[in-house]
């Protein structure tokens, strides 16, 4: 698990609105800067070998991006229909090719630890499309952030945190949870670390890196809790909705006041 690190420098800040571009370049070399785990090896090879088609899908015309990316991610093995599935094997991120321009198609993924959504459903849509279940969401970043891929120098990752709170640490959620009930001190933060990068003049590598800590480790960072709480209580009702309800929101606004 994450452990307190993501207390000390949350992904909501000092209370961030939950859904903003938030993008800032880092070095290269911070890119992919863990090692897959052994943990979230077995996790992804489990799946590719059980649950291919739940977690892999590509469009006919994303081979080339698919070679592109093994050049920079570089694997010998050719286990899977689809190259970005070995090459996810590799890195601890799951991984997303997009187009740079254009509709911005999302052409190939291995998305092994998604929070409410399938990657079958959003393979082939523009970024529009796949951000449109949050309305306001298109209309608060869309234009932006489909201009800042187009617009983005080459081999420049770009970082953004994203947070979720679930009732467990299971990567795999393909659907919404049931309704969260019971005491949030067993709940957790899940925190997604998610970088951009364009890999070629026409195609970006989308990632997301997955990690957890226990929501009531917050009570020992003021500073975090305060800012959680102001984050949860800029939310537009869009934005209520994605992340779970309204009930799950008045229950997490209660216990941090607390």
């Amino acid at each position: 698990m994450a452990g307190n690190s993501l207390f000390i420098t949350p992904p909501w800040g000092d209370g961030y609105t939950k859904y903003r571009l938030g993008l800032n370049p880092i070095h290269e070399d911070n890119w992919f800067n863990q090692p897959i785990s052994k943990e979230v090896f077995e996790h992804k090879f489990n799946l590719l070998n059980n649950n291919y088609n739940e977690v892999v899908a590509a469009t006919e015309d994303s081979l080339l991006a698919q070679q592109i990316l093994a050049k920079h991610i570089p694997t010998q093995k050719c286990d899977y229909p689809d190259p970005i599935a070995d090459t996810s094997l590799l890195v601890p991120d799951d991984l997303c090719l997009i187009e740079a321009s254009g509709k911005q198609r999302m052409l190939a993924a291995s998305v092994c630890s998604p929070s409410y959504w399938n990657v079958r459903d959003k393979i082939g849509k523009s970024l529009y499309d796949i951000h449109a279940p949050v309305n306001s969401l298109n209309e608060k970043i869309g234009v932006n952030v489909g201009r800042f891929i187009e617009r983005a120098p080459m081999l420049q990752p770009f970082e953004r945190e994203n947070w979720l709170i679930h009732a467990d640490t299971n990567r795999l959620h393909l659907t919404e949870e049931p309704e969260i009930v019971g005491n949030p001190d067993n709940w957790f933060v899940r925190s997604e670390r998610e970088t951009i990068c364009k890999v070629h003049d026409d195609y970006s590598l989308f990632t997301i890196r997955v990690s957890f800590a226990p929501l009531k480790e917050i009570h020992s960072y003021e500073a975090s809790k305060a800012g959680m709480l102001k984050s949860l209580k800029t939310m537009d009702r869009d934005e209520i909705n994605y992340f779970g309800g309204a009930k799950k929101v008045k229950t997490l606004i209660e216990y941090l006041d607390s």
